[in-house]
């Protein structure tokens, strides 16, 4: 389904200005959208998590953890698969963003992953510009991300930041010269980057960011001693079909969330970079970028 035959339909959380936004520049940010008492709930959660994780020594299948993670200097880089870790995480998922992913997707809605970010303080938390697409290669590129800031986010504790209109530009190579995945530009690309053009999404608890898979983004380190954490919901029109191994599905991967499943698949011409097979399993893009795997 294309752009025109989605903002056709009535919006049920966006408005249409907000829409076009997204469907023009390849990204959207909205402020205080979230209820208070939503992410009241999803911070008490994400607490629990936090401390849970302070006896963890090494990355496992709950927990993507960094060098020197310990009680005393958490580097807890990421909750895996919250959709599956609590009811309250897939509530959220399958709720209010569901209703913002069917307004940018079209009637019928997929649920492709979740994943919880944090930054803790450190230089090393630097997320670099890369593209999501090719991690996970679809059929066509109704594939985007939201993400649901937990605390007031601004520069300085590390906000999401995107380059408008790269969604309708290349896709990049995500691998290194010896053909290690890196999930990112190399340096050069990169270097390219005209940073005057960056739009940083900050915002308050409760603010949501959307960024098309294709969108080159990254975020820069937290200046801050609090953690900010930034949970992220990924989604897909029904029509758009995974055709490599999905790097790490939970138990609901690809579950049509809004609408019904489509019979017929649409394929963008447009090619994209094939990924490792991450069919033995998966780290993170932290691992990768710091060429931890």
């Amino acid at each position: 389904m294309n752009h025109e035959e989605i903002l056709s339909y009535k919006p049920a959380v966006l408005t249409q200005a907000q829409r076009e936004h997204y469907f023009e520049h390849g990204y959207v940010g909205v402020e205080n959208l979230v209820p208070e008492d939503t992410i009241t709930e999803l911070v008490r959660v994400t607490n629990t998590f936090v401390e849970a994780s302070l006896t963890e020594t090494e990355s496992g299948r709950t927990f993507d953890i960094g060098p020197g993670h310990g009680p005393d200097t958490p580097v807890l880089r990421r909750l895996r698969r919250p959709d599956e870790q609590s009811e309250v995480y897939w509530s959220f998922a399958r709720g209010l963003m569901a209703d913002v992913a069917q307004d940018l997707a079209g009637p019928n809605v997929a649920f492709h992953h979740s994943k919880l970010n944090f930054k803790w303080f450190d230089e090393s938390d630097t997320v670099k510009w890369h593209q999501d697409i090719q991690f996970f290669p679809h059929t066509n590129y109704n594939v985007f991300t939201i993400g649901c800031y937990l605390t007031d986010t601004n520069m300085t504790n590390g906000p999401l930041a995107v380059l408008p209109g790269s969604h309708n530009g290349p896709l990049y190579n995500q691998y290194d010269a010896q053909g290690n995945w890196m999930g990112c530009l190399s340096d050069d690309d990169a270097s390219t980057i005209d940073m005057e053009e960056v739009v940083y999404l900050a915002g308050a608890a409760g603010s949501i960011t959307v960024h098309n898979a294709r969108t080159l983004h990254y975020s820069p380190s937290s200046k801050s001693p609090d953690p900010r954490p930034l949970l992220l919901n990924c989604y897909s029109s029904a029509d758009a079909k995974a055709y490599t191994p999905h790097p790490e599905p939970s138990s609901h991967a690809y579950e049509i969330i809004r609408g019904e499943p489509v019979k017929w698949a649409q394929h963008d011409p447009r090619p994209c970079q094939i990924p490792p097979d991450w069919s033995g399993g998966y780290t993170s893009i932290f691992a990768a970028q710091a060429k931890e795997d």
